[in-house]
């Protein structure tokens, strides 16, 4: 018998830069944003399953005094835009500003939301209903397979971004592995979804 709490819901927690969108160093104006262009297409898949979708992010940027929180929810605002516009959207995007040791306060904070500590994908399972054990995070770096294990979520790594590098060349000085590797969001999404399906068939 599956006896997995019903009332609460599974979620993607998924990085922005280089998962969700291109890697082009600190999105200083809202013009540097690119999202890919399979990203609305696997943000909807989810959607249509009946997953959360949910953005975790680190911005360090606004610690360090390069762009500001308001310019950060522009970019925001144009994320989910561009994706409501291909039929897809994200229900929750959780942020984190703050560096341990840049910037001056309240953005300067040795806080717990700065992936990979979990503070983040904790907070969305407080506020959302989250099934944290049905969970996954995808990442392009190998803080979000920590963030994954830290936070007790499924760890996805995909190869774009910072991805390929990483895996290819630092993965042997990793402590911990990912449980799936995938070429980008869509492949995760995919292999996620049939994951949990049969799981569930498992349980039954």
């Amino acid at each position: 018998m599956d006896r997995r709490n019903t009332h609460l819901r599974c979620a993607v927690f998924i990085d922005r830069d280089g998962t969700l969108s291109e890697e082009v160093g600190y999105i200083n104006h809202p013009s540097r944003f690119r999202l890919f262009p399979f990203a609305a297409k696997a943000i909807r898949r989810l959607n249509e399953a009946g997953w959360l979708a949910v953005l975790v992010t680190n911005q360090a940027g606004v610690a360090r005094g390069y762009f500001t929180e308001d310019l950060l929810l522009e970019v925001h605002r144009m994320l989910q835009d561009a994706l409501e516009k291909q039929g897809a959207h994200l229900d929750a995007i959780y942020y984190c500003p703050h560096h341990p040791a840049a910037g001056k306060p309240p953005y300067k904070l040795d806080c717990d939301c700065r992936k990979p500590k979990p503070g983040l994908i904790h907070r969305a399972a407080r506020e959302l209903e989250i099934d944290l054990q049905r969970s996954w995070m995808i990442g392009d770096r190998y803080s979000d397979v920590e963030l994954a294990r830290n936070a007790g979520v499924r760890a996805a790594f995909v190869l774009t971004g910072y991805g390929l590098g990483e895996w290819e060349y630092q993965r042997d000085q990793w402590k911990q592995m990912p449980d799936l590797v995938a070429a980008d969001l869509g492949e995760a999404v995919e292999r996620i979804i049939l994951f949990d399906e049969q799981k569930r068939l498992e349980s039954r």
